[in-house]
């Protein structure tokens, strides 16, 4: 059983491993091209992870959650434009959505009246931003639905095989259409 840090302030790639129950030594075996070395100093945050480990890491450890925490903390542009995700109940993601679709249903012909003369001005301008957060917000919900059923993969919970299946299915379908 793996020795389990008392330094406060662990980081996600940290945290997971020990939840894991894994040493360095065993999570650089799973992992098999990172190092316990490399480990140590993503963990203690000497050194950034490089992208393709964050993708390793997220596959092996079956946490995709950790792809998302390297983009909006870790990787420069990822820190302007993705915003963090946190990990919810499906129940939960839904309401929200549902919530983000009602207001925004609500918002539609203001945003209309908005920008049909292709402008905005000083007086359509709080209203604007006002819709605008509200998408970002129906953005951040359906990242939050793709990182759940990402989860879910990863678990096993959703067969991956007929996952990808009905997706393969779907978007056959989708290009027979646009044809």
């Amino acid at each position: 059983m793996a020795r389990v840090s008392t330094k406060a302030n662990k980081n996600a790639y940290q945290t997971t491993r020990e939840a894991l129950q894994l040493t360095r030594e065993t999570a650089s075996e799973l992992l098999e091209s990172i190092t316990p070395e490399r480990i140590e100093k993503i963990e203690h945050e000497r050194s950034l992870p490089h992208p393709d480990e964050v993708l390793v890491m997220a596959e092996k450890y079956r946490k995709p959650e950790l792809c998302n925490y390297y983009c909006a903390r870790q990787c420069p542009i990822g820190q302007q434009y993705v915003p963090e995700i946190q990990v919810k109940e499906l129940s939960q993601i839904v309401l929200e959505m549902l919530a983000s679709l009602n207001s925004m249903h609500r918002r539609q012909e203001r945003l209309i009246e908005i920008t049909a003369d292709g402008r905005i001005s000083g007086d359509e301008l709080n209203d604007f931003i006002f819709i605008q957060e509200e998408l970002e917000r129906i953005s951040v919900t359906v990242e939050t639905l793709q990182l759940w059923s990402e989860r879910m993969l990863a678990d096993g919970i959703i067969d991956a095989e007929q996952y990808r299946a009905c997706k393969e299915k779907r978007e056959s379908n989708l290009l027979q259409k646009e044809k």
